[in-house]
Parts: structure tokens; sequence; C-alpha cells
């Protein structure tokens, strides 16, 4: 009788945890020579193959092919990047830059992996994202702010070197 007055019975939270549970395994894919604009904020993976000009919020992993342009911030627990990015990373977990990615723009991560041949032109913040903000905020200047700051901005490109099998072989102790 619970159900006809708007109850949950069983059969109606594990509907509900069903529903959850595709919203969260959904897929998003922006494929090659597609140009999207607009943001996208969702529970589920999302891959950039084409351009995008907007923000990605995602609960999930955010992967860029090596022709993608983001021209907007990605959030994402997760992310792997391939392509260009112009704005900023939040990363709540781990990010990493493939050998082609290009990113102007600040780096907010818990974890993060860089190949030989990434570029990055900007900043870069490691630890536990909430430690990150609550020191934003202290400071007084808006990421955002930071992030359109010509002439703070640094940039490092790492590139891999035959020495003697080692990066660190032209260190002198």
């Amino acid at each position: 009788m619970a159900s006809i007055f708007g109850g949950n019975t069983p059969k109606d939270t594990y509907n509900k945890q069903q529903d959850v549970d595709k919203i969260s395994n959904a897929s998003t894919n922006i494929g090659k020579g597609a140009t999207l604009q607009g943001n996208i904020d969702t529970f589920g993976n999302v891959r950039v193959d084409g351009k995008l000009i907007g923000d990605i919020r995602s609960k999930s992993k955010v992967a860029t092919g090596n022709a993608s342009v983001v021209e907007g911030c990605i959030t994402a627990q997760n992310a792997e990047i391939e392509g260009e990015v112009k704005g900023s990373l939040e990363i709540a977990e781990l990010l990493v830059l493939k050998s082609t990615a290009i990113i102007h723009g600040d780096i907010f991560t818990t974890k993060m992996v860089v190949e030989a041949g990434a570029v990055f032109n900007g900043k870069c913040q490691m630890g536990d994202l909430e430690q990150i903000k609550k020191m934003m905020e202290q400071i007084g200047t808006p990421k955002e702010e930071k992030t359109n700051v010509a002439t703070t901005t640094t940039t490092n490109t790492i590139k891999e070197e035959k020495t003697g099998g080692s990066v660190f072989s032209d260190l002198k102790i």
C-alpha cells in the first residue's frame, strides 16, 4: 500500500539504482572533425577527438585525442590529455599528459604523469584539491584570473634525450 502513495518499494529502489548506474557508465564522445560549442556536465567518461569550445565537468575520466582542441576548463576525477587545452585543469586524482599534449593554463591535481615531449604553459599546484582551493581563497586571487595573466606564465617543455640511459646523467654532484 505504501507504493500507492509514492513510498519506496524494493523494486523502486532497485530501478533507481539501475538508473544511477546507467548514468555513471554513460560515455560522451566528440568525434574527429566535429566542433561543439557549449559546456559538458556529466557523471560518465568524456572523450574529445574534435574541438570543444566550453568547459568539461565529469565525475569520471576525461580523455582527449592528439588532434583535439579544448578551449575551456576541464574538471574531472581523472584525465588523460593528448591534444591541446586552452584553459585550466582541475583533476581530483590522476592527470596524465601524453607526449603530444599542449596545455595553456593552470593545473590543479593530486598526482600527475608527464611524458617526454609534453608542453605545459602555466602554473601547477599539486596536493589535496580542497587544500589548494582553501589556499587560493586565503590568497584572495581567483584561479580564473591567474589563468589569464600572461606575465606570470612559465614554459616547460620536456624533451627526451639519448644520454647514457639516464636523464640525470648530466647532473653534477
